[in-house]
């Protein structure tokens, strides 16, 4: 569908704003420059999506809800309650606080609730001009996104680190912050897309027994090893396969084997790699 002139203007908008705010962010992540950010949004839409634009508003088979953006932030409409974090209300409010223009009829929407009623009707839509528009801003807005994701690992962060036995919390926020400086963004790229794929480890429902596979999980199996991004890479792969032999048989998560490694191995980056 042409762009016509009040998108395309809107959507320079966006563009313009893009580029202009990005603050530097405290602690481990505070090096990273507006092509880093650029450069995360293009991995994690890689991941999540494939680099597919229409993969920027899904509703998959099975769930309850969309998700959407470079990150499949989860959407829910009013009045719903699920055990999972909603995430893209807050991606909103964090594009407010940059500047960043919202389509009219997103910035209506009473406190940003899905307008969509079911998973039918939402892929329905599909081709309509406000889902069109929606995912013409998703990708623009992608290096913003990215920020948003390290904005909330920063937060996480801290609740890592405190969740640790007081003997172990220095030696686990160290890792942390060793792996965040280690050829920037690659470091932080292992980090923080780790998290927003398997979770922080925190959940005490996000195990099978017993055990969790989030970061947290990963970070403790690497606090008595010298830290590198191979090691990280290690880990992660070893929590993840002990999720797969602890799983219920039912659920066969082996199928999910091989697509899990080869996202791990994208944290390892290529000898001569330049990201300015």
């Amino acid at each position: 569908m042409p762009l016509n002139s009040s998108r395309f203007n809107r959507i320079l908008q966006v563009m313009v704003a893009s580029s202009l705010f990005f603050p530097v962010l405290p602690g481990a992540f505070a090096e990273l420059s507006p092509s880093h950010y650029t450069w995360l949004g293009e991995q994690i839409f890689r991941n999540e999506c494939n680099s597919r634009p229409s993969c920027l508003t899904s509703w998959n088979a099975g769930e309850d809800f969309p998700s959407v953006g470079i990150g499949h932030f989860i959407w829910y409409q009013k009045d719903q309650e699920e055990i999972f974090e909603e995430t893209f209300p807050a991606l909103l409010a964090f594009f407010g606080d940059e500047g960043i223009v919202l389509p009219e009829w997103l910035k209506a929407s009473a406190a940003a609730d899905n307008p969509w009623r079911d998973r039918d009707s939402f892929n329905q839509a599909q081709q309509s001009p406000r889902m069109q528009e929606l995912r013409d801003f998703l990708l623009l807005t992608a290096p913003l996104q990215a920020e948003f994701i390290v904005h909330r690992f920063n937060i996480t962060r801290d609740s890592i680190v405190s969740s640790f036995e007081s003997a172990k919390q220095a030696r686990a926020r160290q890792v942390i912050d060793q792996l965040a400086t280690i050829q920037p963004p690659y470091g932080q790229y292992a980090l923080i897309d780790y998290l927003h794929f398997k979770g922080s480890g925190l959940n005490p429902a996000e195990n099978y027994q017993g055990t969790g596979w989030g970061l947290k999980q990963v970070i403790n199996a690497m606090l008595g090893q010298q830290v590198s991004l191979e090691t990280f890479a290690t880990a992660a792969t070893a929590v993840l396969d002990r999720r797969i032999e602890n799983a219920p048989l039912a659920r066969d998560e082996s199928r999910w084997q091989a697509g899990w490694h080869n996202r791990i191995k994208t944290y390892l980056p290529p000898q001569a790699v330049s990201v300015n």
